[in-house]
């Protein structure tokens, strides 16, 4: 995956969702969508309130409305924490939008810093991640589990990032251990993709097998 152009995807995330997950033109740091608003999560670890300029060269967004809520009453890692999530999915073939809110003991979280031409494949551009160790917080998980069947698409699985309960900080999510919480899920049947008119998009060969690439840089 190679970073876009900056303006080469209109800002049209707030008309498709009030939430979801992303980045921004350059690989400027990680979007949180959550209640309708947006922010931007840079590589100092705040989260700053999304600006109605702003561009965004990749974004996955719905209107969050949950299917399923259910409680999380025991201590888990994000490994049990997905295991735990797939066990009440109605099924594996479909779309999921993940909000838990919850107390956390420990979340590890990254942000990738902005490119510059010539733009590199993503995992070399998040190999000089900065990563943040959150202890003994308060905060939401907001993200997606695509289905394997659209690998190439979206990443398939669980990718989810983080705001703290006062919105203040985050990122995307690498590790964590969740003491208590909430989970919610909104089953998706159907989506819609948007793509780039401009820019080198046309001129990117995107037929390579990147699912390893993808799960280190992912994890």
């Amino acid at each position: 995956m190679i970073a876009s152009e900056e303006g080469d995807f209109p800002p049209s995330c707030k008309t498709h969702g009030d939430f979801g997950i992303g980045t921004f033109d350059r690989l400027d740091g990680e979007m949180l969508a959550l209640d309708g608003n947006y922010y931007q999560i840079k590589t100092d670890g705040i989260a700053y309130p999304v600006s109605g300029n702003m561009t965004t060269p990749f974004a996955t967004v719905t209107h969050f409305e949950a299917d399923e809520n259910f409680r999380v009453e025991k201590p888990m890692n994000l490994t049990e924490l997905e295991q735990y999530l797939d066990r009440n999915l109605p099924s594996e073939n479909l779309f999921y939008a993940i909000k838990v809110d919850g107390n956390f003991t420990y979340l590890k979280a990254r942000s990738a810093p902005k490119q510059g031409k010539p733009y590199r494949k993503l995992a070399y551009a998040v190999s000089n991640q900065t990563v943040f160790e959150f202890e003994n917080i308060s905060g939401t998980l907001a993200g997606f589990r695509t289905p394997d069947y659209v690998n190439g698409i979206n990443v398939p699985g669980y990718h989810l990032h983080f705001i703290t309960a006062n919105r203040s900080a985050g990122g995307h999510v690498l590790e964590l251990e969740l003491e208590n919480g909430t989970a919610a899920l909104d089953t998706t049947s159907a989506f819609f993709m948007e793509l780039p008119t401009s820019g080198n998009f046309s001129k990117v060969e995107l037929g390579q097998d990147l699912k390893a690439e993808m799960e280190t840089v992912e994890k």
